[in-house]
């Protein structure tokens, strides 16, 4: 279903990107402004990426397109947002090929298991979603660019935490290459 609630909150994320962006150039925001904005409409879009799949499940709404629409979601909601904070020099550019790099690969390397029938080789694991959680993370403290609650220079520990991203994305590359590999070497022969 293209237009049920699961799949709409997941078009948010896409609908998400040009606001994420857009406010880095609205003038009449001090940018302290700007951060904070673009910290909670990431937040608030990242989210969804847990609302759209409870409630696909919860109200029997799951879908091939859903299933489809939500990864691409992810990444364009990610990759966007390094983009922005390579621009804000907040975030080295190797990390942003790393990261960027990676979900091409990925999402190719899927899309030719599908090909030869071996999807399962390559479906989500356990470090695909720590690699995103630490991503999901790191990109607000970024974006926010100031001190938490008085205590915590979310410059600093973004920072730290996309490089963490940056190897666990390298990580689960590996990972989903060594996977993917014997079935490859299998429909070669």
């Amino acid at each position: 279903m293209f237009f049920n609630l699961p799949t709409l909150l997941t078009w948010a994320r896409i609908v998400a990107i040009p606001l994420i962006v857009g406010v880095f150039y609205l003038e009449s925001l001090s940018a302290k402004e700007q951060n904070l904005v673009a910290t909670v409409l990431f937040v608030v879009f990242a989210l969804t990426d847990w609302a759209d799949g409870y409630l696909a499940r919860k109200l029997n709404q799951t879908s091939a397109f859903g299933a489809f629409l939500d990864p691409v979601a992810d990444k364009f909601l990610v990759c966007a947002s390094l983009l922005v904070l390579v621009h804000l020099e907040r975030a080295d550019v190797f990390v942003a090929l790393i990261i960027i790099g990676r979900e091409i690969a990925i999402s190719s390397l899927r899309e030719w298991m599908a090909i030869i029938g071996a999807t399962k080789s390559v479906a989500v694991h356990m470090i695909g979603k720590v690699k995103t959680t630490v991503q999901m993370i790191a990109i607000p403290f970024l974006l926010f660019n100031g001190t938490l609650l008085g205590i915590i220079d979310t410059l600093l520990w973004g920072t730290w935490l996309i490089w963490v991203s940056a190897v666990l994305t390298i990580w689960s590359m590996v990972y989903y290459l060594q996977k993917a590999i014997p079935e490859i070497r299998a429909k070669s022969r």
